[in-house]
């Protein structure tokens, strides 16, 4: 019942069949002072959220001197020439799309509440025809972001790219002191000569950047290097703290992760703790929920007791919760993936416990001969990690290695709860960090020249110190110079990492699957306009006020773009992109077209003669 008063109230306020004129007087051509003539005069339908659906009878006039079309004011404010959806039909369509995540049903239904009811293909088509209105404001306002930017004393130049599985990549510019996103592009793979003409478009269109901060890849260290190098004095390039942090723990414990990873799988560690866990479970049966209360009373016995195991259901509960706490090994890290964390040195470190805790266990066995024989299945399944080789080898060369990545990032200070100079609350303490992150390098770069050994039976810790001492010598130039003296002579920092643009794709790729309910977003990438991004800049207060003043006069500002005849297909024109290894869709699609294969094999099939 509440449904249906809902929909009557919703129906009474529709004005679906009203028939609404829009005259103006005949006057003269704004654009040469012509006369108008009428070309022609008909009933449009037209749906907003302000009307709802009207019929609109206007008359469309000419100019007989120019030949320019002139429709009625009062109608080019709502709608887009031939077009039958208002400007705020879109903007909503728009936000709910791309700010809101919302699905084409989810915003059907909505709009139809409003009295406005579109297919799904309209939907799709309006969020698209949004992007193109946005990004037409952009660059048409970019004169007035240029000038804030400016006002700002320059702007950081961070560069990033974000794809799925190698495909869909999408290179964007983010200015790190405004947190606007100022180009955004679809390249075929990071490459040097195609991020360089990119990189020069948004210098030339928001003005030259005060620093750049990039990754490491060879690509966008090259594309920046010529980017700094076109103006001068030189731009100062900066290296991601972060991305150099995790690219040194790659290379110093890949291989010895890899090799006992190796070592767990050739053993099926893991996979025989999860069976037996699930073989105790099957047997337990409906009694797994008391004998789960069991076990938490025996946890909370006091260990002087004894170490012993309880009899019947309630210990094979405890010996499939110990076969569990090892499976849980990932909780000993701190949730930021290698080389952050260890892993497979967290479920070495637990299997060597684990071992330790059964021999205590089963020096006094349980009288119950099933709980005894599934804890002596738990230690034969561990008892391969107490082997000197090749476990503890992997092991000791591998806590080492980590030993010294952490000597690193303590002196980077990037630990988990020091991510970027923006952790600090003032301009001084943000420049006391770097400048005791830089001393401190210096000092850890002095000490592991003097322990490096010479020679003797330390070679990995020789090669370990040398790999680290390479990475600091080839990147140092780029590792500091974050305090940028601005032009009134004050003194800002960039920010020392990445983060706030990779937050920025996180963001974005979550309210991708979030609409799509997929977790690979291969397709979705491939597909999407690469103008999406700049539609987070509308959460930007600053931006919205250049862009068009409020954020309710958004439709206003698409009209006035149409009325001044802005073209909305090619706003960021660049020259052909370089065929690279990584195909396109569009590509893809005519090489995998039936009649190419038929005209390949017909050619390759064919016994005509070669030319001499």
């Amino acid at each position: 019942m509440h449904r249906l008063g809902r929909d009557a109230e919703t129906w009474l306020r529709m004005t679906a069949g009203v028939l609404v004129c829009a005259e103006e007087p005949a006057g003269d051509c704004a654009h040469c002072g012509g006369r108008l003539r009428v070309h022609k005069t008909w009933v449009r339908t037209v749906r907003t959220l302000a009307h709802g659906r009207v019929r609109v009878h206007h008359t469309q006039r000419y100019c007989e001197h120019c030949g320019r079309p002139h429709a009625p004011r009062a109608v080019c404010e709502l709608v887009p020439p031939r077009g039958t959806v208002g400007y705020d039909v879109i903007v909503h369509v728009g936000l709910a799309r791309f700010v809101q995540h919302q699905q084409r049903d989810e915003i059907r239904a909505r709009l139809a509440r409003q009295g406005v009811e579109l297919s799904s293909g309209e939907v799709s088509r309006l969020s698209r025809r949004f992007l193109d209105y946005l990004s037409a404001l952009h660059h048409l306002r970019a004169p007035e972001l240029c000038a804030a930017l400016v006002a700002d004393g320059g702007w950081p130049m961070h560069i990033d790219a974000t794809g799925e599985d190698g495909r869909g990549t999408l290179l964007s510019v983010y200015a790190a002191w405004r947190g606007w996103v100022l180009g955004s592009w679809k390249v075929p793979t990071e490459r040097a000569d195609v991020i360089l003409p990119r990189l020069r478009q948004v210098a030339a269109r928001f003005g030259a950047p005060c620093a750049i901060m990039r990754d490491l890849g060879r690509a966008v260290s090259e594309a920046a290097a010529s980017l700094a190098a076109d103006y001068e004095p030189s731009i100062p390039v900066l290296s991601c703290h972060q991305h150099f942090l995790c690219d040194v723990g790659t290379d110093l414990m890949r291989q010895a992760h890899e090799a006992l990873r190796e070592r767990f799988r050739h053993f099926k560690v893991t996979a025989q703790l999860r069976a037996l866990a699930r073989g105790l479970g099957r047997e337990l049966g409906p009694r797994l929920p008391q004998a789960r209360e069991a076990l938490a009373r025996w946890q909370q016995q006091l260990a002087e007791q004894g170490h012993q195991l309880p009899e019947g259901p309630a210990g094979r509960a405890t010996v499939r919760a110990l076969a569990q706490w090892v499976l849980d090994f990932p909780s000993d890290g701190h949730d930021q993936g290698f080389p952050y964390d260890v892993p497979q040195l967290d479920l070495f470190s637990r299997c060597l416990e684990m071992l330790r805790a059964l021999d205590a266990f089963l020096r006094t066995p349980p009288r119950d001969r099933a709980v005894r024989r599934a804890a002596e299945r738990l230690h034969s399944i561990l008892r391969p990690v107490q082997s000197q080789v090749p476990f503890e080898q992997l092991a000791r060369v591998l806590r080492a290695r980590r030993s010294l990545f952490e000597r690193l990032r303590d002196a980077l200070r990037l630990g988990p709860r020091r991510t970027s100079l923006q952790a600090a609350r003032k301009l001084g303490d943000a420049d006391d960090e770097l400048a005791r992150a830089r001393t401190a390098i210096e000092r850890l770069a002095a000490s592991l020249r003097q322990a490096r050994p010479g020679r003797g039976p330390a070679a990995d810790q020789r090669r370990a110190i040398d790999l680290v001492l390479s990475h600091l010598d080839r990147h140092s130039p780029s590792l500091w110079g974050h305090a940028i003296r601005l032009p009134d002579g004050r003194t800002r920092l960039v920010d020392r990492t990445n983060n706030a643009l990779e937050t920025l794709f996180r963001t974005f790729k979550h309210g991708e699957r979030r609409r799509s309910g997929r977790k690979i977003l291969t397709q979705d990438l491939e597909q999407i306009p690469v103008v999406v991004l700049f539609v987070l800049n509308l959460r930007h207060s600053d931006y919205v006020e250049l862009l068009c003043g409020l954020f309710e006069q958004l439709p206003a500002a698409f009209a006035k773009l149409d009325a001044a005849g802005v073209d909305l297909c090619d706003n960021d024109a660049l020259p052909a992109e370089t065929v690279s290894r990584s195909l396109p869709t569009i590509d893809r699609e005519i090489v995998r077209y039936p009649d190419m294969f038929s005209r390949i094999y017909a050619a390759a099939d064919s016994r005509a003669p070669r030319r001499a």
